[in-house]
């Protein structure tokens, strides 16, 4: 998978959970979950944007680690919400299974770099 075709899916992935948080509740507990999952749902496409800039390896895995963080953040309040019924459970399984490939792909990535900067260090040590 290329790294368009990987922004276009965080892209989509936003505007999905963009859209789950207008069927939220309007209370205090409503806009406390929204605001909380807007900002790390919508973190995943901006942040791996910028993993897609990343000038090292090292700047790479920082960067990618933040993308995970805020990936596995915005199923944490996935989870929260379904518990909470705020909204039937079909109305999230998309984006809930499009969270879980998109975290499994970026810590696939993750894993391959740090192999590659192990083997390199590895081979500098010889």
């Amino acid at each position: 998978m290329d790294s368009n075709e990987l922004k276009n899916r965080t892209k989509k992935y936003s505007i999905a959970i963009l859209d789950l948080v207008e069927m939220l509740p309007n209370t205090i507990s409503g806009r406390a979950v929204s605001n909380q999952i807007v900002r790390s749902g919508t973190s995943v496409g901006a942040n791996y944007r910028a993993v897609c800039r990343a000038r090292s390896d090292r700047e790479f895995i920082a960067k990618m680690s933040i993308v995970i963080e805020e990936s596995d953040e915005t199923l944490f309040w996935l989870e929260i919400i379904l518990q909470k019924e705020w909204v039937n459970k079909s109305q999230v399984d998309g984006i809930w299974k499009e969270g879980n490939e998109l975290t499994a792909i970026f810590v696939s990535s993750m894993k391959t770099i740090k192999d590659r900067v192990n083997a390199l260090i590895s081979k500098s040590k010889i």
